[in-house]
């Protein structure tokens, strides 16, 4: 009998449990669900696990596979419950939290081990694969994800179906390794990160702030052929601003704030929106004047704790390539496909060309803003959108917005790996809290609706995810460095930099290589800092008036006539229409 992955996965966490608590008899153990590519088990101990340990747990677990243990269910009363689990803390301030009323417990017991659990589960541990899971890591993980409680220990596995998909995985997973943004960041002299001063804040070095600055010079191009106009709002405003839009009561834990001589206390900006609308809201608007859209690249500041971040891919400040439209009811529809068709587009053109959506429906928060009414039209408005144009999508229950529901897009990078980055929000909450209106061709005041808009998301992110996706190997309009001249001896020296000179004159970034090291040496730095070509000059060269070049990733060289080389490299870093 096959069984769901995300059974197999269950049931193997049981088994590593376990197998943990038969080497670590006086063990506490929290809980631990399945996850994507696997599990993970929280524990808590004295006894400090490392990577010396994962070899002797994930043996113990083979043995306790071959054994051919049964998981079986018993349903029992709270007071049964609490009696089993006596003597497990974290097991017992669950079961004295929890409102049973009248309603049994689902207890598995798997050889000596039992926990509680809703199940189901394998039926025997015969149907487990013995040869497919690999753990990953151990890290620390606070008791119910609070700080405030204690910190346990986290053992992460990998787990598959067969070893044929583990080998499959891992080898992604090395692959992942070298692609690190990280490590890419190093070796391509990007960026880096100073942890002592400036936690999750990147230090752009020349070449990484080229493709910063690439990335946004792009989307603005792209935004004002649209139509769109870029507007730029403060960095530090007065709280009582992040009240009134419902952000402060949702976010205030993550803002960074303080009080003025004067005893007012500002933040500074968490997100792009308040601004925008304070925009908005300056004179009168007519229904003629809609749509309109405000673009904004926001830089913007959330606290994240430090366990979290990590590259590119998590910071504390970044950069939002924000829109807002203000439209009609009417043009509502036309204007989320306008945008869904706009950002798909420009993921094409970054070379994602497998996209998803998900539509995100209403919150189970306190913080969410609106009326029942006013959130049942929201999310019938998006639905009809994506339905009456043909646009698949799944369902993300209570994933929206505090002040609406949205259709995130998620793109697929070259190893597989799912993020999501782009989104559509829409926003019948915000513009009454702002009190913002149009005159309607009636010549009475009417709502706008609003829809938040971003394509990219953060810059950083998406900067990250397309250094990954593409190993460094970035396509040459955004190459901060499409090309460096390699003379092979001083006496080529000026033969390199006329090349330069003549590259940069049809509007290629270059630059010549001339330090006093050997070509092969050169070449091979070069190469390690993902240079795109590395055009090669010496005697032959000079006389031919030629260029030999060396393509990343490419081992055969070309040669090639100076004049065709700068004319196909002039068209070659001009961005995508």
């Amino acid at each position: 009998m096959s069984y769901p992955i995300e059974l197999i996965r269950h049931s193997l966490a049981h088994v590593m449990a376990a197998a943990v608590k038969k080497l670590h008899p006086d063990i506490k153990f929290a809980g631990g669900p399945a996850i994507e590519n696997g599990f993970y088990y929280d524990f808590d101990t004295d006894y400090r696990f490392s990577e010396d340990d994962f070899e002797k747990i994930e043996k113990e677990m083979r043995d306790l596979i071959k054994s051919n243990g049964r998981f079986e269910q018993r349903i029992v009363s709270l007071d049964e419950a609490k009696e089993l689990f006596h003597d497990q803390p974290y097991k017992m301030e669950w079961l004295n939290e929890y409102d049973a009323n009248g309603e049994k417990l689902s207890v598995y017991s798997f050889r000596d081990f039992t926990d509680l659990c809703r199940g189901p589960h394998v039926e025997s541990s015969k149907d487990l694969p013995r040869d497919a899971f690999k753990i990953r890591s151990v890290a620390g993980a606070y008791w119910k994800g609070d700080s405030k409680n204690k910190m346990l220990q986290r053992i992460y596995v990998d787990a598959f179906a067969s070893k044929e998909e583990l080998d499959e995985f891992l080898k992604m997973q090395e692959e992942a390794a070298k692609r690190d943004n990280r490590k890419l960041g190093r070796d391509m002299d990007l960026f880096h990160f100073e942890p002592e001063y400036a936690p999750g804040a990147v230090f752009w070095h020349d070449k990484g702030y080229k493709i910063y600055r690439h990335l946004i010079d792009y989307i603005r191009h792209r935004q004002e052929l649209a139509g769109y106009m870029e507007i730029s709002t403060p960095s530090v405003m007065d709280r009582c601003l992040w009240e009134k839009s419902g952000h402060w009561a949702k976010y205030g834990a993550h803002n960074y704030s303080g009080t003025t001589q004067d005893g007012k206390v500002f933040c500074v900006k968490p997100m792009s929106c308040p601004g925008c609308m304070l925009v908005f809201g300056q004179g009168i608007r007519s229904y003629k004047d809609l749509p309109l859209y405000f673009a904004e690249f926001g830089k913007v500041n959330r606290y994240e704790a430090a366990g979290a971040l990590s590259g590119l891919m998590r910071v504390r400040e970044f950069t939002q390539d924000d829109a807002h439209i203000f439209c009609t009811e009417e043009q509502l529809e036309s204007e989320v496909v306008k945008i869904l068709r706009f950002i798909k587009d420009i993921y094409n053109k970054f070379g994602f060309e497998k996209i998803t959506m998900k539509l995100a429906t209403r919150p189970l928060s306190e913080f969410r803003i609106g009326s029942d009414e006013v959130w049942d039209k929201a999310e019938a408005a998006l639905k009809h959108a994506l339905d009456a144009n043909g646009i698949e999508y799944e369902i993300a229950e209570n994933d929206a917005a505090f002040y609406g529901p949205k259709i995130d897009n998620y793109l697929k990078d070259s190893m597989g790996r799912v993020w999501q980055c782009g989104t559509v929000q829409l926003d019948m909450n915000l513009p009454e809290r702002f009190d913002l209106s149009y005159i309607g061709e009636d010549g009475e005041k009417h709502r706008p609706i609003m829809l938040h808009r971003a394509m990219l998301g953060s810059i950083e992110r998406f900067m990250g995810i397309l250094l990954e996706s593409t190993g460094g190997n970035l396509p040459l309009w955004l190459s901060p460095e499409p090309v460096v001249v390699v003379p092979v001896s001083e006496k080529y020296r000026e033969y390199a930099e006329s090349v330069v000179a003549d590259l940069r004159g049809a509007g290629v970034c270059a630059r010549a290589d001339l330090r006093d090291e050997k070509v092969n040496y050169k070449v091979r730095e070069l190469s390690l800092a993902k240079t795109p070509i590395i055009a090669v000059v010496g005697e032959k060269e000079q006389n031919d008036k030629t260029v030999t070049l060396r393509k990343l990733g490419i081992d055969a060289q070309e040669v090639v006539a100076l004049n065709d080389f700068v004319r196909q490299m002039g068209d070659a870093v001009k961005m995508p229409a």
